[in-house]
């Protein structure tokens, strides 16, 4: 007799209007950037709407997918497998970025397409292992294949990497991993991340401008000023806390109730790229801090549903499965969150469903429909 399938309305809805909601954003961001470039003011929400369609497309075909058949090797390894090969690929490609893969009307991000891919890979590789989570054939191969991909993602895309990372050890803390193995792995991963930061001075200056914002610690360390010179004259900017800087004071202008939508200043070009990365700022000052307030409760919807999912998978699979796309899409949408308040060094990260990006809402309806297809199945 065949399972009967039980959607979780509750988590589809919330994700169907987390999308068309950042449509009507992005639509009032990009307004300015419109006018600006002498195109249609629907330019930027076509396109969102158009890759929104084709993601809630692959939702719908996922979501009635039985995410069983997906724990097998040659899903986990090969869709690993081909995240890594267009890494490489995207790091000659994308010489000086090393970001994306560009085709006529449309650039390809594969750090993105990582996120969902990581979490197959998770979860078949901890389920299959989860009795020798400690054993170094357990550890060897999962830090030989995360590894990669860590320093693969982390030649373009920081804050990507440092989602990816947070989402494996989330899911390997709660399959049991011993507290000597944790501390080693966050140790070679702040050896990572600090040769990452070291590599590239903007990233650096980010670190050094958030933490001391005016100097005083770094003078005192550097009495020759030569890392402040080195520093200063890196940046393409004079102030790389600008954005986050414009941000703080969208949101706070907008009050309880907002200016009102299309009513925003500071997306009047004060804050670069208004209806990428840093749209939070315009939801703040438009809708102020009721509808701020309103997507962060989206997100937290989502981030119960998906750990109850945790609890309800009927298999280990769906169980890691679940955690690892939960942890995966919060954690980002977190981070976005707190770059935007200035909580945090700034880094180019989206805000997931919402943001103007098309792989970025590929990647995020992808993930979310492995998600509601554990649901489906959940008892």
């Amino acid at each position: 007799m065949a399972q009967r399938l039980k959607t979780d309305w509750f988590l589809f809805w919330t994700v169907i209007s987390l999308a068309f909601f950042g449509l009507v954003i992005i639509f009032s961001a990009s307004l300015p950037k419109t006018e600006l470039m002498h195109i249609s003011q629907f330019y930027f929400m076509a396109k969102q709407a158009a890759l929104i369609g084709v993601g809630v497309v692959c939702l719908m075909g996922l979501k009635r997918l039985d995410y069983r058949k997906l724990n097998r090797p040659e899903w986990a390894f090969g869709l690993m497998g081909v995240m890594l090969t267009m890494l490489v690929a995207v790091y000659f490609l994308d010489s000086h970025h090393h970001r994306w893969i560009r085709v006529p009307g449309f650039q390809l991000q594969p750090s993105e397409l990582a996120k969902p891919a990581l979490a197959i890979f998770l979860a078949w590789f901890v389920t299959r292992r989860i009795s020798a989570i400690n054993s170094r054939y357990t550890l060897g191969p999962a830090a030989l294949v995360i590894g990669v991909l860590a320093v693969l993602v982390l030649a373009g895309d920081m804050g990507t990497m440092a989602v990816l990372m947070i989402t494996v050890a989330a899911v390997f803390y709660v399959a049991g991993i011993s507290p000597r193995y944790a501390a080693m792995a966050l140790a070679a991963l702040m050896v990572i991340g600090v040769v990452g930061i070291a590599a590239k001075p903007y990233r650096l200056r980010r670190v050094v401008h958030f933490v001391d914002p005016s100097y005083e610690l770094l003078d005192k360390a550097d009495a020759s000023g030569r890392v402040k010179a080195w520093l200063e004259n890196s940046m393409s900017t004079r102030d790389p806390n600008y954005q986050a800087r414009q941000s703080v004071i969208a949101v706070g202008s907008g009050g309880l109730f907002g200016l009102g939508l299309m009513h925003g200043k500071q997306k009047m070009l004060y804050v670069p790229e208004a209806h990428t990365d840093f749209i939070y700022s315009v939801i703040g000052e438009e809708l102020g801090l009721f509808g701020c307030a309103g997507v962060l409760t989206a997100f937290m919807v989502i981030l119960w549903r998906g750990l109850r999912l945790f609890w309800m998978a009927p298999d280990d699979f769906g169980k890691y499965l679940a955690l690892a796309v939960t942890v995966c899409f919060t954690v980002q949408a977190l981070i976005n969150i707190s770059v935007v308040l200035d909580l945090g060094p700034t880094k180019g990260i989206p805000l997931p469903l919402i943001s103007y990006g098309g792989t970025s809402m590929l990647s995020s309806l992808v993930s979310l429909g492995l998600l509601l297809s554990v649901s489906e199945r959940a008892g």
